[in-house]
């Protein structure tokens, strides 16, 4: 088992930034790939970044590249996503999420991810 939990969240005005945090406990963090998603009201949760095991290869969507960068510290169990530049379509309740063996299709897909936090609230006022 892993427990995640995310902190961070809150309220941002247009172009400012916010940093998210994953802690992680239980199981090697190390042996999971991380990512986070997002889930606006009335849509479905979508992808937004991951990273691989080591940390050395990242995964994003088109609409935050160049904004957002996620990172991870595998000696500290934490997984991180700075978001810059925020615009309130970003608006969303983000989710940290890990996932033991993946590919690059599988590491963009929500179900395919075997933990999940309980998300964190990120608000952006234009």
């Amino acid at each position: 088992q892993v427990q995640l939990v995310e902190s961070g969240g809150g309220l941002v005005q247009a172009g400012g930034s916010l940093r998210l945090s994953c802690a992680a406990s239980g199981r090697s963090f190390s042996s999971y790939a991380m990512a986070w998603f997002r889930q606006a009201p009335g849509k479905e949760r979508e992808f937004v970044a991951a990273i691989n095991k080591s940390g050395g290869t990242t995964y994003y969507t088109d609409s935050v590249k160049g904004r957002f960068t996620i990172s991870r510290d595998n000696a500290k169990n934490t997984a991180n996503l700075q978001m810059n530049s925020l615009k309130p379509e970003d608006t969303a309740v983000y989710y940290c999420a890990a996932i033991q063996s993946y590919t690059p299709v599988s590491l963009r897909t929500h179900t395919a991810y075997d933990y999940w936090g309980q998300g964190t609230q990120v608000t952006v006022s234009s």
